[in-house]
């Protein structure tokens, strides 16, 4: 099976300024509503600015034959620490797809705020993962130092077929 890739053009989302995140989570939110439509989907954003040496062209190449952008178990930042140590394949938000939902708004912020709380360049995404959520299993967790439990980690039912799981790939240009 092919796994459908889609391109939202989206020129105004930089992160030399602060982005309209309502906006431009809106443009890419339109293509997930037209494809995606009353599915429930695992959706997983990257930035190709975490791959160095690597466009966002190969990162859609590797996860189209692997079925994640996580190709590398020694890559800095590829993997994050849980307190129980369980085994965490991709993390991911989980959505059951509405013609008034939105989606991306939720994933551009943080990765705007969250490196330059620790001094670093915002993210910008990139690219847009959405998985079958079917295909996938929750995997509630928590990190060090905070109380709260997260249910963003996810593992493939089907580890050899990762690809498998995948409804397609937005690329933000």
């Amino acid at each position: 099976m092919s796994i459908p890739i889609y391109q939202v053009k989206v020129p105004e989302y930089q992160t030399d300024v602060q982005p309209d995140f309502k906006t431009i989570g809106a443009k890419i939110d339109r293509c997930i509503i037209k494809h995606f439509l009353d599915q429930k989907l695992a959706i997983r954003g990257i930035g190709s600015q975490d791959h160095p040496g690597k466009s966002t062209d190969d990162l859609i190449k590797i996860i189209k034959k692997i079925g994640t952008d996580r190709y590398d178990p020694n890559r800095k930042g590829d993997r994050y620490e849980n307190v129980e140590n369980k085994q965490i394949d991709i993390f991911a938000l989980d959505f059951k797809i509405t013609e008034k939902g939105k989606y991306l708004e939720q994933f551009i912020e943080p990765f705007y705020f969250w490196p330059k709380k620790f001094g670093e360049k915002p993210i910008k995404l990139d690219v847009i993962i959405l998985y079958d959520r079917a295909k996938m299993k929750k995997v509630a967790h928590k990190y060090e130092g905070r109380n709260d439990i997260k249910k963003d980690g996810f593992v493939f039912k089907e580890p050899e077929n990762k690809a498998g799981a995948i409804k397609g790939i937005i690329k933000i240009t």
